[in-house]
């Protein structure tokens, strides 16, 4: 069976005929992309969905380009608009960038007859660039305000709050966002009563649920039991996309820190994968395995974050202290080595900001033998505790297929059994050298996705391990030219390289045109940067897909005929960051 990207391409052209496929594209990633007309959008998505051997079950993510002030398009049919979907095949662990140009009618038919997922992703895109879809359920602004003038990811909004007058918040601005938060379940096709008996409508929020940020839960109640709910998300939203088109592609570093602010320097590393793949910048051994080494670290210091606030959703009060206590003990590591705690922003392209200091295996080593002693107490006083069990066992299910439809990864995907992990399938930054396991659950419920993160610290710790025993010697950063700035040794003693430091440094580096995202295996599941240069400074386009987004809107469907009780361990469960799902 041929799974190649021409035969795809072939294959679309003799069922739809020579006018569905505009153009095939190269990028920098090696994705197959292609650009079909958009009469032709609908039925080839679900040719790719449901009817091509080794289907594209997912839909990992949809977004625009505001193509009007670009300048680089060699070969690409004339938009003022793009529309790109990103499918990813599990069964082929191959992916498709499906491109539809829009010129002059910016509007689109939804998809949301072929992916539930698609409806949030259609809405972000109507939010941020104004693309209309028709037969969309509900076309509103998901991630601004209600009351927000104009569409911010297009070139021509306001870059910076500095470029308009300043806000004055008046009486009447006040009660119309007053207005604005009222909830009206007509507008979600919602009824008011059954069967002679009224719904309550519950407002949980705009809150700090836990330690996860600000959210709005409007939850539809019959007596105890949830008919519906209509998450209200948006309150984190600090436009990084927007910044990431304005920063220089070295100074976006520690904004990506802020995305999931609980993953610390592998925020990092998704951008950075995406940057090099496009400079096509080749990273020195020891910086690759430093980099995992720090990364598989966060991923424990995020989960025991997520431990202590998942238990103390549950009603125990102790876990979260010691879990935050062991937290500590982490960043005094991450400080030691990089000179900051939660948010070092210390990877740099081409490596990191600077080598190991002296002494920093007895640091890892003495972590390493602390934590095994501390997970296994957590696991008496946690899961194996008859109240969480009680809590958590056959709450929140759902399926494989249910997962890869509403674009499902890391832990959750991996707790109905389906065994995906980017750290295997599609390995990065020499991760494939590790010798590690992947937990598997097999009911897909909330304590199977707890069970599968208890045991994912285990095995980071077995990757650090590596690392300690068998960190390469070399250079911590390559000596590509646009991995800035140059090693001190040499800007000390060549004038061209201190000149090259002088230019990278204050105006950043120049990156060839074209288009390129990797995706990793992040804390909560695949986060990745689908970034376009224009040969410039900055990033034309900087898309940021992170796995909390398609998670909460997951949340509606896995929590109907559950209690509220019940929706707290579904959240708990979750494990999502308001900042990774708003940007």
């Amino acid at each position: 069976m041929s799974f190649s990207g021409n035969t795809i391409i072939d294959e679309l052209a003799l069922k739809f005929g020579g006018q569905a496929v505009l153009s095939q594209q190269l990028t920098q990633d090696k994705i197959t992309t292609f650009w079909i007309s958009k009469d032709y959008l609908v039925p080839i998505l679900k040719y790719l969905k449901n009817e091509i051997s080794g289907p594209f079950k997912m839909l990992y993510d949809l977004t625009c380009i505001d193509e009007r002030t670009r300048t680089h398009r060699e070969g690409q049919p004339p938009s003022d608009f793009t529309v790109v979907y990103h499918l990813t095949s599990l069964e082929r662990n191959e992916d498709l960038r499906i491109k539809v140009p829009l010129k002059d009618n910016y509007t689109l038919p939804s998809i949301t007859s072929v992916w539930e997922s698609a409806n949030w992703y259609e809405r972000e895109v109507y939010d941020m660039f104004g693309v209309i879809f028709s037969g969309h359920p509900r076309l509103t602004r998901i991630l601004m305000p209600k009351s927000w003038q104009g569409h911010p990811l297009r070139k021509d909004h306001h870059t910076r709050a500095t470029e308009i007058d300043p806000f004055s918040l008046t009486d009447k601005i006040r009660e119309d966002e007053e207005l604005n938060l009222t909830f009206s379940p007509e507008e979600y096709g919602m009824k008011r009563q059954s069967d002679g008996s009224d719904f309550m409508f519950l407002n949980l929020g705009p809150q700090h649920p836990g330690t996860h940020g600000l959210l709005r839960l409007v939850v539809q109640l019959h007596g105890e039991d949830i008919v519906d709910i209509v998450p209200d998300i948006g309150f984190h939203h600090r436009g990084a996309e927007k910044m990431g088109e304005r920063q220089s592609w070295h100074t976006f570093i520690p904004y990506t820190d802020r995305i999931d602010y609980l993953g610390g320097v592998m925020n990092n590393l998704a951008y950075l994968l995406s940057v090099e793949k496009l400079g096509g910048i080749e990273v020195p051994e020891r910086a690759s395995v430093i980099r995992i080494m720090m990364s598989e670290l966060f991923r424990i210091a995020s989960h025991l974050v997520w431990l202590g606030t998942f238990a103390q959703d549950l009603g125990q009060l102790s876990p979260v202290f010691y879990t935050f206590s062991d937290r500590e003990r982490i960043f005094d590591i991450v400080s030691a080595i990089t000179g900051a705690r939660m948010h070092p922003a210390w990877f740099r392209i081409g490596g990191v900001a600077h080598d190991l200091p002296d002494g920093w295996e007895k640091l890892m080593q003495d972590l390493v033998n602390y934590l095994p002693k501390r997970l296994r107490e957590f696991d008496k006083m946690i899961m194996k505790n008859r109240i969480i069990k009680a809590r958590t066992v056959g709450i929140g299910v759902f399926t494989t297929e249910e997962a890869i439809e509403w674009g499902v990864t890391g832990a959750g995907l991996r707790a109905t059994g389906y065994n995906w992990d980017y750290r295997k399938t599609r390995p990065y930054s020499g991760i494939d050298q590790f010798e590690f396991d992947i937990p598997l659950g097999k009911n897909g419920d909330c304590y199977d996705r707890a069970i599968i993160r208890m045991e994912e610290m285990r095995q980071s710790l077995r990757i650090i391990q590596q690392c300690i025993n068998n960190m390469p010697a070399g250079h911590y950063k390559s000596d590509h030219a646009l991995a800035i700035p140059p090693r001190k040794d040499k800007t000390m003693t060549d004038i061209e390289t201190l000149i090259t430091h002088f230019v990278g440094v204050s105006w950043g580096p120049v990156f060839p045109s074209g288009e390129a995202m990797v995706p990793i295996e992040a804390t909560k599941g695949s986060n990745g940067y689908y970034l376009i240069s224009d040969g410039s400074t900055s990033a034309y386009r900087a898309r940021i897909r992170t796995p909390s987004f398609p998670h909460m809107q997951m949340l509606p469907f896995i929590s109907k005929g559950y209690t509220i009780p019940d929706l707290l361990s579904i959240l708990g469960a979750m494990d999502f960051v308001l900042a990774d799902l708003d940007r």
